[in-house]
Formats: structure tokens, C-alpha cells, sequence
């Protein structure tokens, strides 16, 4: 039998715990759950979606902060949500509907992540 996967959650790695935890809770509208200071950690969630924040600790061999991707959220009302943020965060690029079907924008967070939000076109307009 198959190992069942239940969900994921990233641990963004951050210099600036506090800073990180202002921009996710103030900006995006994340819930602080925990915070550990002597392990300068933090949990945080906004509906369904779940993440941690850390600073590297000694297992975690780093040259710097910093992540060889992007985060994709997957979100409803993406238009209110640009409106929302493109005057409160860096831009990496503004909204667009694009051909494979989503509409979408990305935004850096303080630590320099790329953060992405995007709706089916398909769902646009069928929320209530």
C-alpha cells in the first residue's frame, strides 16, 4: 500500500523572524498559531494553507536565505486580492489571464520569495 501524502508545508527560511511574521500576518492575513523564540520558529496559517517560518539552524547547511522556485497559491477572487496587494508588496508581475487557463500575479515577500496567487479562469466569476 501506498503512503498517503496529507498535506505540505514549507518552512520559509528567514534572517528576520518578526519582519517575516508582520509581512505574512499583515499583509497576507495569516494567522500567528506558534512561536518559539528560543528556536526562532513560527507557525502561521490563512484558511487552508499552512506554513512555517524559521531561521536555518545548524542541520541546515546554507549559504544564504533564499529558494530556487516560487510559492504558487492557488486562490479565489484573484482580482480583488491584486487590489488588494500590488500597492502593499514588490511586484514581480502584475496580473494576467493566462492560455494554459489561470489568471494570476506574483509579489515578492521581505525575504525576496516569489509568491504567486491564481485562479482558474473557469472559476472567475462562479464565486459567490
Amino acid at each position: 500500500m501506498m503512503t498517503k501524502f496529507t498535506g505540505l508545508r514549507p518552512i520559509f527560511w528567514t534572517e528576520n523572524l518578526e519582519e517575516t511574521i508582520e509581512f505574512y500576518t499583515h499583509i497576507l492575513g495569516f494567522t500567528l498559531l506558534m512561536k518559539n523564540d528560543d528556536w526562532q520558529w513560527a507557525s502561521l496559517q490563512k484558511d487552508e494553507v499552512f506554513i512555517m517560518l524559521s531561521q536555518p539552524n545548524q542541520h541546515e547547511k546554507t549559504s544564504g536565505i533564499g529558494f530556487s522556485g516560487s510559492f504558487y497559491f492557488n486562490v479565489e477572487t484573484v482580482d480583488k486580492l491584486w487590489e488588494d496587494l500590488k500597492t502593499k508588496a514588490k511586484i514581480c508581475y502584475e496580473i494576467e489571464t493566462f492560455e494554459w487557463g489561470m489568471r494570476e500575479f506574483a509579489i515578492y515577500d521581505n525575504n525576496g520569495y516569489i509568491l504567486q496567487f491564481g485562479e482558474t479562469v473557469d472559476n472567475i466569476g462562479n464565486t459567490e
